[in-house]
């Protein structure tokens, strides 16, 4: 495969994991499905990095416009332009990994969540070698009895973050592989190619 249909590929795979992570984000903010939540201020510290939306979102997004671009005839579709794909598909590892780290934050620590009277997050700091984690030991997740579920809604989003990031520090790290023969090699995209 060529160097600018690689590009192209990759651009491609990228959009439907930026939206993936921005989807995510979002719906993190309304947990039970619940607006109140969020009004309240009653939301999980890690769901206000925003690492979805801007980490795997936009900081991803924003290069996989210009990767897709380079597979492309016309301006991008040069070794100059795949010389700065590799600058974009760094910025999109970078966002990545943003994403990526506050996605472990967010399993790691547990969701914010009332347990009794108490707003708190029961999960942070549980792990110990006898304690185990909450998250393969679901008998502990009916500890939280308000927003229905969160535990559950957080571990499946910031799981859902985690892969999706993983994804994307994978296909961007490739981009800049594959920038860096393009720039020495030509991206080899033929006329006519769209």
């Amino acid at each position: 495969m060529c160097t600018g249909q690689c590009s192209r590929c990759i651009g491609l795979t990228l959009y439907p994991l930026a939206l993936i992570s921005i989807l995510c984000n979002i719906i993190l903010f309304f947990p039970g499905w619940d607006v109140k939540y969020a009004q309240d201020g009653h939301i999980t510290e890690e769901v206000k990095y925003m690492g979805g939306l801007v980490g795997g979102g936009l900081m991803v997004l924003v290069p996989a416009l210009y990767i897709h671009a380079t597979g492309k005839q016309g301006c991008c579709a040069n070794r100059c332009g795949m010389f700065l794909s590799i600058a974009f598909a760094a910025v999109g590892v970078a966002g990545a990994l943003y994403s990526f780290i506050v996605a472990v934050l967010g399993l790691k620590n547990g969701p914010l969540c009332r347990v009794a009277l108490i707003w708190t997050t029961p999960f942070n700091n549980l792990i110990s070698e006898n304690d185990g984690s909450y998250l393969t030991d679901h008998s502990r997740w009916s500890l939280c009895t308000a927003p229905d579920n969160v535990v559950a809604f957080n571990v499946g989003l910031f799981s859902t973050l985690l892969a999706t990031s993983s994804i994307q520090v994978v296909l961007c790290g490739f981009q800049m592989v594959n920038g860096l023969f393009g720039c020495l090699c030509g991206t080899c995209a033929q006329k006519g190619v769209k």
